[in-house]
């Protein structure tokens, strides 16, 4: 028998984007469930040409698969993963809750695809913050090719980062502007419509929101502890794709069009860099995409090394789904998980 896979969350923006990779990509599974909270038992969720009935995941019994893709939050994570993985199943986790444990590896398969094979001491592989997916992918050749030293990150992350509620919240107020409705704020600090708000996350003690502070430890625990790394993160009325404007301080040279040539040449990124012709890729260019996009490579000559860039992705698809269903794929890669049948390919 092949592998067979669970989605928890399924009804989310997350959950039904997983579906979406899962048949896109043709990952290879003999049976597919959906579950969820009890209040969503019965719901419909599509999956490529099938409809899939959501299941109950109080009662769900997880014995049934070898894989769960999760992707309902902290409090769930944190009760059912361990769990699930006690009932055999390995769990791919999209919330904060298990990326900073040492016991589980937290993976980008672009970048430190061999950490899956960590999986085994908790049965637990954990997803990175969406903002830091992208980031490490376009890190990663240049701080192979001659390290890096330092990062400063700003962040224009969309709505679709706090769920479908806050899209939901960007499309009333945007609505209400044209009718004079008072703006009603239940999913974000202030009002989101034709503005930006500077917070992500709570803040910390020393000032900064918990959302830059897991960029600089997720970017640390992937790519290098050596790396110091500095956010800001900010919420911009954009309803998917997250863009980052980038600065990095090397530890040897590297000019403008090496770094071109060298990201055009490395997986899971897309250059698209000419300002003579005004292109440069934008968060509304990137949605329902699977790659990474860089644009606006240019040297920083305020440090003796520096390189700055722009950096997009589908944060709903690089940033969650679509990196945990790669890190499926490099499960069943390396053999840990079984292809699906002969007779549930036909």
């Amino acid at each position: 028998m092949g592998t067979r896979i669970a989605v928890v969350g399924a009804t989310g923006n997350v959950g039904r984007e997983l579906f979406n990779i899962l048949d896109e990509r043709l990952f290879p599974a003999d049976e597919v469930f959906a579950v969820a909270s009890r209040r969503s038992i019965g719901k419909e969720i599509s999956y490529g040409d099938r409809t899939l009935k959501c299941h109950d995941l109080e009662q769900f019994d997880f014995s049934r698969v070898d894989l769960v893709l999760m992707s309902a939050g902290g409090k769930v994570s944190k009760q059912w993963a361990p769990k699930i993985a006690k009932a055999g199943a390995i769990v791919i986790d999209n919330s904060s809750t298990w990326r900073m444990d040492p016991d589980v590896p937290l993976v980008v398969p672009e970048v430190n695809a061999e950490a899956v094979m960590g999986y085994a001491k908790k049965n637990i592989i954990a997803n990175p913050n969406c903002s830091t997916a992208q980031l490490v992918v376009a890190l990663k050749p240049i701080h192979d090719a001659v390290g890096i030293k330092r990062v400063v990150v700003s962040t224009y992350q969309s709505v679709s980062g706090a769920g479908k509620e806050a899209m939901d919240e960007l499309w009333n107020q945007t609505r209400g502007v044209f009718v004079n409705d008072e703006p009603v704020m239940e999913v974000f600090q202030k009002e989101i419509a034709f503005n930006v708000i500077p917070q992500i996350d709570v803040f910390m003690e020393d000032g900064f929101t918990k959302e830059e502070w897991k960029m600089t430890v997720e970017t640390k625990k992937i790519l290098d502890p050596a790396i110091e790394l500095v956010a800001t993160c900010v919420r911009v009325p954009v309803f998917v794709g997250h863009s980052e404007a980038v600065h990095i301080e090397m530890n040897g040279p590297l000019s403008a069009k090496q770094a071109r040539a060298l990201l055009r040449e490395s997986p899971g990124l897309m250059v698209v860099d000419d300002p003579a012709e005004d292109l440069y890729i934008t968060p509304k260019e990137c949605v329902g995409e699977w790659a990474t996009y860089v644009s606006r490579i240019r040297t920083d000559k305020t440090v003796e090394h520096g390189l700055a860039f722009w950096c997009v992705a589908d944060n709903l698809r690089k940033g969650a789904a679509l990196n945990a269903v790669q890190i499926a794929e490099e499960l069943l890669n390396r053999g840990i998980l079984k292809p699906a049948t002969a007779k549930a390919r036909v």
